[in-house]
């Protein structure tokens, strides 16, 4: 299950996505649209900041915009940031591997073989699911 957090971020993203181009965006603006609790948003933009996804401007005309095209930022990454992997076993996972406690032979574990084919296609999906996806209707 994504954390709110993460849904919050995603959310957030694709808001700001729709507004490519346009300049940045307030905060308050996003929290109202997409009923997200402003103080919690504001962390979470923070984090998309140092992840080099946004940008931001102070001031009357300041806020939150992104740095990459829609189409440079794909959810694995949001993800991964946020969540801290992709797997459901840290067997599977490629960022975060740990070996199985449970597991005689890791080579031959048919657990460990379907749960890499779910994280290696989520994985996919993941990476190929850009902003530009989002805000396109292809999903």
């Amino acid at each position: 299950m994504l954390s709110k957090k993460t849904r919050y971020a995603i959310v957030a993203l694709t808001h700001l996505a729709r507004e490519y181009g346009n300049g940045p965006v307030l905060i308050k603006e996003i929290s109202a649209s997409e009923k997200i609790p402003q103080s919690f948003l504001e962390n979470i933009l923070l984090d998309l900041r140092k992840m080099g996804i946004l940008g931001s401007k102070l001031g009357k005309s300041g806020g939150y915009y992104l740095l990459k095209k829609p189409e440079e930022v794909n959810l694995a990454d949001i993800v991964r940031h946020f969540e801290g992997t992709i797997a459901l076993m840290y067997c599977v996972s490629e960022k975060a591997y740990q070996p199985c406690e449970f597991c005689k032979d890791e080579k031959n574990c048919g657990i460990r073989k379907v749960f890499k084919e779910i994280r290696d296609t989520t994985y996919d999906i993941l990476n190929k699911t850009t902003l530009e996806v989002l805000i396109s209707s292809r999903y």
